[in-house]
């Protein structure tokens, strides 16, 4: 099949009209797998890089009194921004200087304690030449993360960390692709390397990420979700009548059972409420006692949601009763888990 280039000026449609469908599908697929290919095989090789370097730059970082300061220029700033990101909720304070702001006045962020990470692909770019001894002269420790081992900002630094691809996925081997992954990836290993070695927990991921549905799931508590629940309770010897009007009253889909003092006995669901009309003929005479089932599962009011949801799905079950201290304390639905995103 021949392709002609259409006639632009009697027809309407846009030029990328015509360049997308110029390409098949198949076409699309391709260049997409070689370019993920191209890229992992480049995240591969960069194990060869993790030698003694890598393992100084992690120990001189632990070690520091200050913050890490990650500079880059072009596209190697907007990696520098994401690892600074990485390294800030993971426990390691770092800061973003723009290497070419850095020269007109930012430098001045830069404190005696601070390690510098400066990044670039070919290490030898104006701004980064401007920028070196400058860092040098103020005596912060400088390390490099760059795809060329004899470049200026390489045999400049303290520490160098290998960053080398063998090409880019750009078919012009010119856009920046597979060398900025690979300096993506030596930036998360440095800060995995750290939050690891400082025994950093899901707790103190917490107090860096309080926002949105994963801030939630690592501090939102049971009780801040049942507390703002009806408590659905009933006493052994309340009427069927009762424990229909609390249950249907409260809304939760089951009421509790506890006894004068709070001590919980067990819990009445709609569905033990429909298995009892199936075995008794006269249930008017029957108790909450006689209905209720004993042992409910149950969670207590200081415990994580996440954890909540854990004994939902084990069990199978769509309401967990709350305790506090032993004594009931109300009761958790899974629509509560729902409404909150943690599901």
């Amino acid at each position: 099949m021949v392709l002609q280039w259409p006639n632009l000026r009697a027809t309407s449609k846009p030029l990328n009209y015509y360049l997308y469908i110029m390409f098949s599908r198949d076409s699309v697929v391709t260049y997409a797998l070689d370019t993920i290919q191209l890229e992992a095989d480049s995240v591969i090789a960069l194990k060869e890089y993790i030698n003694d370097d890598f393992v100084k730059a992690v120990q001189v970082i632990s070690e520091a009194k200050g913050r890490v300061i990650v500079s880059g220029i072009g596209k190697s700033a907007v990696i520098a921004q994401k690892i600074v990101a990485t390294f800030n909720s993971t426990g390691t304070p770092a800061i973003f200087m723009h290497a070419a702001d850095a020269i007109h006045g930012d430098l001045g962020m830069i404190q005696p304690d601070d390690v510098v990470i400066l990044i670039s692909k070919s290490g030898s770019s104006p701004e980064i030449k401007v920028l070196v001894p400058f860092i040098k002269n103020f005596g912060n420790t400088l390390i490099a993360i760059s795809g060329s081992a004899s470049s200026y900002l390489a045999t400049n630094a303290d520490i160098f960390i290998n960053s080398t691809v063998e090409k880019e996925a750009c078919p012009n081997n010119l856009a920046p692709t597979n060398s900025t992954t690979a300096q993506l990836v030596m930036g998360d290993a440095l800060a995995v390397c750290l939050l690891r070695l400082k025994g950093f927990t899901e707790r103190d991921f917490a107090r860096y990420h309080p926002g949105g549905a994963l801030g939630k799931r690592l501090y939102l508590r049971v009780a801040e979700m049942s507390d703002r629940n009806e408590r659905p309770c009933v006493l052994p010897d309340s009427s069927l009548r009762e424990v229909i009007y609390e249950i249907s009253g409260k809304r939760l889909g089951a009421t509790a059972v506890a006894s004068p003092d709070g001590a919980l006995l067990g819990i009445i669901t709609d569905g033990d409420l429909r298995r009892m009309l199936e075995k008794h003929e006269t249930p008017a005479t029957l108790k909450a006692k006689d209905i209720m089932s004993p042992n409910p599962k149950s969670i207590d009011a200081n415990e994580l949601a996440t954890e909540a949801l854990a004994l939902m799905r084990k069990y199978d079950i769509t309401q967990l009763v709350v305790t506090k201290n032993g004594a009931y304390a109300g009761m958790l639905h899974l629509h509560d888990l729902v409404r909150e995103g943690i599901i």
